[in-house]
């Protein structure tokens, strides 16, 4: 079997010529705005995700690049992360207030379970956004502040508005948002981005697509009804199994690469324990291409993220080295 990469780029045009356009049943709201609806469209998992990448590089870079860590810009990006991961999360709320009533996983959310008005989340999302950049323009360096707009930009312009309803590459391509908040927090210490910086960010990067892609196996049929051109919609379920089994294979080697650049044994140890536990599950994914059995590799998937970068803080903690 040969898998082409096209399959994944190309905008699959001849699958998608009969989505139509999906009209959203407004709903009156049944109640006052409260504390759970602002935590629900600000996506709290998502946050802590996105701030412990954020925090783990910058410990990473100030031991093993420096300058010694500011424990004040420690906190200022843990708040300016916060606060730019759930306005771009309020966004991407406010943007699919039309096919979120079309999904089981979201037709309970603020705005389409009518707890929320379309227009009071957009306000929250584009004040809470702006403030984000604003507050780590004062607080941070110009380059961190340009990743953490940057990460808003991909996540809500690029992700949301763009590529999702367009693209089956919409996953893959804005899973960099993800790595910008990780660039964010190592330029934060450093005030630059050098090579392992980056390469660091990349891990979100090339890890999205893995994890993602086991989630839209599992809730297939919501993005199907909702005419949301997902992998598994469009090429189904055996052949996105191969796919995500393909892009492990990438991040396995491409995470062990890391230690050519600084990293040492603490991370390696980590790395090929949690990145071959992930190559394993998705290979008997491939084997019983089921939306239970994608559940269970995406539960494998899911904290493989938080391991890898503690996994890097640890590392500098306790450097030891491989290539001196």
């Amino acid at each position: 079997m040969v898998l082409q990469i096209s399959e994944i780029i190309n905008p699959f045009e001849y699958l998608l010529v009969n989505f139509e356009e999906i009209k959203f049943p407004t709903k009156p709201l049944t109640r006052a705005l409260g504390l759970k609806e602002v935590l629900e469209i600000s996506k709290p998992r998502i946050v802590i995700l996105l701030v412990i990448t954020a925090v783990t590089s910058m410990y990473a870079a100030s031991k093993l690049i420096g300058p010694v860590l500011n424990y004040w810009s420690l906190l200022h990006i843990i708040i300016a992360g916060s606060l730019s991961s759930a306005g771009s999360s309020a966004l991407n709320h406010y943007y699919d207030k039309d096919i979120d009533p079309l999904m089981k996983r979201t037709k309970t959310r603020p705005i389409p379970s009518g707890r929320m008005s379309a227009k009071s989340v957009f306000v929250y999302g584009l004040i809470v956004s702006s403030i984000s950049v604003i507050y780590a323009w004062f607080t941070l360096n110009p380059i961190s502040t340009f990743f953490i707009a940057l990460g808003i930009f991909f996540y809500v312009i690029v992700y949301t508005a763009w590529l999702k309803r367009k693209n089956s590459s919409n996953i893959v391509i804005g899973g960099f948002a993800g790595s910008a908040a990780s660039m964010a927090g190592w330029s934060a210490a450093t005030g630059s981005m050098d090579i392992l910086g980056a390469l660091v960010g990349v891990l979100v990067f090339v890890w999205t697509p893995s994890h993602f892609w086991c989630l839209a196996m599992k809730i297939k049929d919501d993005y199907a009804e909702a005419k949301v051109p997902m992998l598994p919609v469009l090429i189904g379920m055996q052949k996105t199994s191969k796919y995500i089994l393909v892009n492990t294979a990438i991040l396995l080697p491409y995470s062990i690469v890391l230690i050519a650049f600084g990293l040492g044994y603490v991370y390696l140890v980590i790395a090929v324990v949690s990145g071959g536990l992930m190559l394993a599950y998705h290979y008997k994914l491939t084997k019983t291409p089921t939306s239970e059995f994608a559940w269970k590799a995406y539960k494998i998937t899911a904290p493989y993220l938080t391991i890898i970068f503690v996994g890097i803080a640890l590392d500098a903690a306790f450097h030891f080295p491989v290539f001196k």
